[in-house]
């Protein structure tokens, strides 16, 4: 009977937790920390700029890495996907450069993994 009340608790438990989505599209990442991290940055000694400059500067850089995501995100495997989306979303700081750093070197390792096809003898 307690086993039976163990299972149960356990399959209600893994129900109730959040398992992370298979990543069919460009995730929506908050990159404000990041950017205001970066404008804080901006704002020491010897360096130029308003620190909400550099705060607007980063959050259109990171939007324009999104628009360019979104063109090759069909290029990357659901696995290479998950993976980099998982490591962006379970940090503080996410960051759509980050995300397109990771899905780029996966896509490489991938395709460096993969056999040359064979050349034709001519």
């Amino acid at each position: 009977m307690r086993a039976l009340s163990i299972a149960s608790a356990t399959t209600i438990v893994l129900l109730i937790v959040p398992c992370p989505a298979w990543p069919d599209d460009v995730p929506a990442l908050n990159v404000d920390p990041v950017c205001h991290g970066i404008a804080r940055q901006a704002a020491g000694p010897g360096e130029k700029g308003d620190p909400d400059l550099a705060f607007a500067q980063c959050v259109k850089n990171e939007q324009s890495m999104r628009t360019r995501l979104v063109g090759e995100w069909s290029t990357f495997t659901p696995s290479e996907r998950l993976n980099c989306v998982n490591e962006q979303t379970s940090g503080s700081l996410p960051s759509y450069t980050d995300l397109v750093t990771c899905l780029e070197m996966a896509r490489t390792a991938r395709q460096l993994d993969s056999p040359a096809p064979a050349q034709q003898n001519k």
